[in-house]
């Protein structure tokens, strides 16, 4: 330590300059920088995405699976050991809608026959269900129904039912058809999932852990968990804890998504033996997961503790929000597409990928399209909503992906020209106030980890990577460094540069990020 004051009750320290060095080169030596080790980790679920099988995936499902993979990938760097999951919800009457709706209007077509993908190919008659079954509802709300019969009286729902009820009853015509077009919608979420860069350990189908949940409702039933009305329903009772009565079983005997919550979360619990889970679940379904929490309270298990809900915040773009129902959504795969070419535009005009191979350019593109939108939607905090915007998103400039990853591979770009590889171990004798910032900055990168995993919060490693891009553009700004003539001071603004691109390019991972070799 060099000296110290105390100002307003602050203790300020000042270090002396070759502990500047000293600190750099530790970073640079630490070959797990990044990965905390936890003596007594914990196993955690992280569940996201999660879809139904009756439509693409759209923006909010992008949020979605970029926030719940950056959280595991955070919880995983802080030491815990992590299994990613989702639950995909491939059954019910949403599901039946696009099947009835496909019967009567598809003629035999195909995703291949249409040349769709086949999330958007069941999608399309997912829309199409909804368009006549609005036509039947204003039918009958003009002879005198109200709003409410009209849902529940209107012909083509009806038929919707009676074909879930021959589903739970394995109707062999039936499960053909589910079998059939819930492929064509797997088959469309893995090619989404890809161009995402999201992944998973382990898959759960609803139709598998559905019945486990009703099972578990009928010995509740004789726990006085819950109790039947007259019509044969099943409900749980949770007004003591200031909710209202929940429907866990339908009067016909059919499961509603509690049921499946109910058998998914004790299947999981039972199969990994996990300290903790986190549903990855917008902000709509909070009553839906408090509920959850209680009910698997009530029925006995001690694991509801390790329960948390991760709730997040809708995604607009700044003409509104979206309605799958009505055709109006914006859709995944159409936004990264959409991503990916503003990238492209952009480069063009900046001139930045002159020189390079058609491949290397559609490469890098797409590295940077896929930056703009991820950074964009991790930066917020989970909790709350926002505005998508893609035109700011793909700014150089900005708060972006783009940004941080231009500062990224120029510290890549300096370390070529010079000829290094790896770090520069040097210590100078009289370092920058810039420089003490951008050390300063990257000693607390571990720190960062730790403290985003116990948030959940991806958009505190995104702007700790913003404020060190931002930070090194200033320092490149402002200081020679492969011009600079003192060897040793060069030698230690290229070791601060490496540290830099290291800690960027760790950040940016966490995030799901790809950085190009160059750009």
């Amino acid at each position: 330590m060099d000296s110290f004051n105390v100002i307003k009750g602050f203790l300020n320290l000042s270090l002396k300059n070759d502990n500047w060095g000293a600190i750099l080169n530790a970073l640079a030596s630490n070959k797990n920088l990044g990965q905390l080790n936890k003596e007594n980790p914990n196993k955690l679920i992280v569940e996201y995405s999660s879809p139904n099988t009756n439509k693409p995936l759209h923006l909010g499902h992008a949020r979605n699976n970029f926030l719940g993979y950056s959280v595991a990938e955070i919880l995983k760097a802080s030491g815990e050991k992590v299994i990613k999951t989702q639950i995909i919800n491939d059954r019910g009457i949403h599901i039946c809608k696009s099947m009835l709706s496909w019967q009567r209007y598809a003629n035999g077509g195909t995703p291949d026959s249409e040349g769709l993908k086949g999330d958007h190919f069941v999608g399309k008659y997912y829309v199409e269900f909804d368009k006549h079954y609005k036509l039947e509802m204003d039918d009958l709300i003009k002879q005198g129904r109200t709003k409410d019969e009209a849902m529940q009286e209107a012909p083509i729902f009806k038929e919707a039912q009676a074909m879930l009820k021959k589903w739970e009853q394995g109707d062999q015509e039936v499960i053909a058809l589910w079998q059939k077009m819930n492929q064509w919608v797997y088959d469309g979420f893995e090619s989404t999932y890809k161009t995402m860069g999201v992944d998973f350990d382990k898959l759960y189908f609803e139709s598998d852990t559905y019945l486990l949940g009703k099972k578990v409702v009928e010995e509740g039933i004789q726990k006085s968990v819950f109790y039947k009305k007259e019509d044969g329903s099943v409900w749980c009772d949770l007004s003591d804890e200031g909710l209202d009565e929940k429907l866990v079983l339908r009067k016909d005997g059919t499961a509603v998504y509690i049921t499946q919550d109910i058998g998914t979360a004790i299947e999981r619990f039972e199969e990994f033996k996990i300290d903790g889970m986190i549903y990855t679940v917008g902000n709509e379904q909070e009553y839906h997961f408090k509920v959850l929490f209680l009910i698997l309270k009530k029925l006995g298990y001690s694991f509801f503790d390790g329960l948390y809900h991760l709730s997040y915040g809708m995604v607009d773009l700044p003409s509104g929000r979206m309605k799958t129902r009505e055709g109006t959504v914006v859709d995944a795969d159409d936004l990264m597409k959409e991503m990916v070419l503003s990238a492209s535009k952009a480069t063009e005009e900046k001139g930045k990928l002159d020189g390079y191979s058609k491949e290397e350019i559609s490469e890098i593109n797409r590295m940077i399209g896929m930056s703009a939108l991820k950074y964009f939607l991790l930066k917020v905090d989970p909790r709350k909503g926002m505005v998508f915007n893609p035109k700011e998103s793909i700014d150089f400039n900005g708060n972006t992906g783009p940004f941080i990853l231009f500062n990224c591979v120029r510290t890549k770009s300096l370390l070529k020209k010079y000829g290094a590889e790896d770090y520069i171990s040097v210590i100078s004798s009289n370092p920058t106030d810039k420089e003490k910032e951008l050390i300063s900055k990257l000693s607390e990168y571990e720190k960062t980890i730790q403290i985003a995993a116990e948030n959940y919060s991806p958009a505190i490693i995104a702007n700790y990577c913003y404020d060190l891009a931002k930070e090194y553009s200033q320092f490149y700004a402002s200081h020679n460094i492969l011009k600079e003539e003192d060897e040793q001071s060069k030698l230690f603004r290229l070791n601060i540069s490496s540290q830099v691109g290291r800690v960027l390019g760790k950040g940016l991972q966490l995030l799901g990020i790809e950085v190009p070799d160059r750009m």
